[in-house]
This record gives structure tokens, sequence and C-alpha cells, in this order.
């Protein structure tokens, strides 16, 4: 029992980096296919579709992020294991929700925004700045929570 704060810790880093993962993998792969079919037939167009294909990646890139925080934090890094009690490990558990959650989902979304954005440009090939600004438009949910779980982890004290 005495180390379940910190098992509440790392559950918490291990589903912000495993569900934004797992979202952007998703997403990357909901585009590579959009990517993979316009590219049978127009082999130029490799330059746009790699540019729409990586949006849906940075999720996980998040997720990551703020799982090496918290694990620096409680000196996982360092091998010097900070002692966390029951609440401050759910209190970090809590804080990687945010990115955990809406990373797995946005990184989906925004794969199937960009996948849109290939099939957009498959006929129009000019609109590939219009394709990525509504690719980016569901980043910026992510980049919100991103924001809200490195500051929430940040700032719980442990130790």
């Amino acid at each position: 029992m005495s180390n379940l704060g910190l098992f509440f810790a790392i559950l918490g880093a291990a589903l912000a980096v495993g569900l934004a993962g797992i979202g952007s993998a998703k997403g990357v792969g909901l585009t590579g296919e959009a990517a993979a079919g316009l590219l049978s037939e127009k082999t130029d167009m490799f330059g746009k579709v790699i540019t729409l294909q990586i949006l849906p990646g940075t999720q996980g890139l998040y997720g990551f992020i703020v799982a090496l925080v918290l694990l620096n934090k409680i000196g996982v890094f360092s091998g010097n294991v900070v002692d966390i009690t029951l609440q401050q490990g759910l209190s970090l558990f809590a804080a990687c929700l945010p990115i955990a959650i809406t990373g797995f989902f946005s990184a989906i979304y925004q794969g199937r925004v960009a996948a849109a954005g290939i099939s957009l440009i498959a006929k129009q090939p000019t609109m590939l700045g219009k394709s990525m600004t509504l690719a980016s438009i569901v980043e910026l949910y992510a980049i919100l929570t991103l924001l809200v779980s490195y500051l929430a982890v940040f700032n719980i004290s442990v130790g």
C-alpha cells in the first residue's frame, strides 16, 4: 500500500503517452491510407501529402512530453524516486488525463480531417494551405490540454 501513490503517478504517465500515442498512430494511419491512394496516381504530390500526414502525430509527442515531465518530477530518471502519497499520486494521475483523453481523440479526428484534405488537394492541388488550416484547428484542443496537463503536473508538489 505504501507505493500506491507512485503506482497512480506512473499510471498517469503511461496513459498520457499511451493513449495520445495510440490516437496519433490511428490518425497518421488514416492519413497515410489516403496519401497512398493519391500517390498511386500522382507521385509528384508526396511533398504535399506528407505535411498533412505528420499533423496527427503531434498528440503522441504531447503525451510523451507530459509523461517525461512527470517521470522526471518523481525522480525516475535520477534513480531517486521520491515518496508519493496516495493523494499526490492521484493528483498526478488526474493531471495526465486531459492530454491522454484529448490527445487520443483529437489525433484520430485530425487524421480524418487531414485525410479529407488529401482528397481535396487530389482534386485541387492549390488547396494545401486551406487543408492544413482545417486540420490544424483540431490541433488547438490538443495544445490546450498539453498546457493544462503540463502545468498541473509541474505545479503538484511531491516528496
